[in-house]
This record gives structure tokens, sequence and C-alpha cells, in this order.
């Protein structure tokens, strides 16, 4: 998106949108979409009433029901946020079930929480599992914790070396110069 924009072009690649509206204008093209039952429009939404931004009024029952209307709609992130929002209340059986949803959608920072839930329930095999599969799919907060695990004598040389070597592949696969850019882009303007 970023390498878009870079080049000149004021319409959304992927809606054909014009970029240069207003927070209202954007408002009011996400509504639609939530109409047209679209998961990631309405996890936009929801995340919008659960914090009070872009003018919505903040409202967590109501963010709270549209995540879950993303969810059912298959929406990874929506379960991710569900899975906070049942941990953030103390709700761990819950919390568990939409991490794994979110976690078996592809989501790598809902397995590492899976990962970290598993480690507070002293089950630290089921937390180092989790972890390598998060890390091994490029999540940086679960090679981190594998690589204290490591220190720790929970994780053995020829483990840690095989999840660090998928690790670096699977972040190697998502670099580009446009990604190189963008986070320069972000780093600059901070």
């Amino acid at each position: 998106m970023h390498s878009f924009h870079e080049s000149g072009n004021l319409k959304c690649p992927f809606c054909n949108a014009d970029r240069n509206k207003t927070v209202e204008e954007q408002v009011e093209d996400n509504m639609k979409r939530v109409e047209a039952n679209d998961p990631p429009s309405i996890c936009l939404l929801a995340y919008c009433c659960y914090k009070g931004l872009n003018g919505v009024q903040q409202d967590h029952v109501k963010a709270k029901e549209l995540y879950v209307r993303a969810a059912d709609l298959g929406f990874n992130k929506a379960h991710y946020h569900l899975g906070m929002l049942y941990h953030e209340g103390g709700n761990l059986k819950k919390a568990r079930f939409h991490f794994e949803a979110a976690a078996m959608l592809g989501d790598e920072l809902a397995r590492n929480n899976l990962g970290s839930i598993e480690f507070e329930s002293g089950n630290m095999e089921r937390a180092v599992t989790h972890w390598t599969i998060g890390a091994s799919g490029g999540d940086y907060l679960a090679m981190h914790k594998l690589k204290i695990c490591f220190g720790k004598d929970y994780v053995s040389r020829v483990s840690i070396d095989s999840t660090l070597a998928a690790y670096n592949s699977s972040c190697a696969e998502m670099r580009s110069e446009a990604r190189d850019s963008y986070i320069r882009f972000n780093l600059e303007t901070m």
C-alpha cells in the first residue's frame, strides 16, 4: 500500500476509493462494507467502538457483539481480539478458545498468546510447542520467548537451531524493498 501511494496514486488499489477522504467519509465507507458483511470492516468498527475512535462512541458491549459477528464469519483478527477481551476479563477458557481459532486461521500472535497461557498454567511443554509454531511462522515475540526458554534449558540446542532457521526463512520470505521502504517511512515520521 505504501509503495502504491509512493507512486503517486491517490486511489486505493483494492477498492479504487479516493485516499484523500475525511475521517467521516472513511467511517461512512466502512459502514457500507459492514452492512455488506465484510469481516475486516466489521472488526475495524468493533475496534473503533471499543476504543471510541473516529467519532464512534465508545461501547464495549457493541464492540464485543461486532467481534463475535466477524469471528462467526471466520475472521482470524476478530477471534484474536475476542481472545484478548476474555483474557483481560479473566475468562481463560473462552480466551483459549478464541486464540486457538485465530491460530488455526493463521494468526501467529494468537499462537504466541496460547503459549503464554500454557506457560502461566505451568504447562511448559505445550507453551514451547506453541511458541515454536509461532516463531517458525515469523513471530518475533514467540522467538524471543523461545530464546529465554533455551537459556533456562527448557529447549534443546537442536530445537532452537531448527526453529531459528525456520524463523529466519519466514522473515526472509516476508522481506521486500517496498516493505523496507514502509518501515523506514514509519520510523522517520515517528
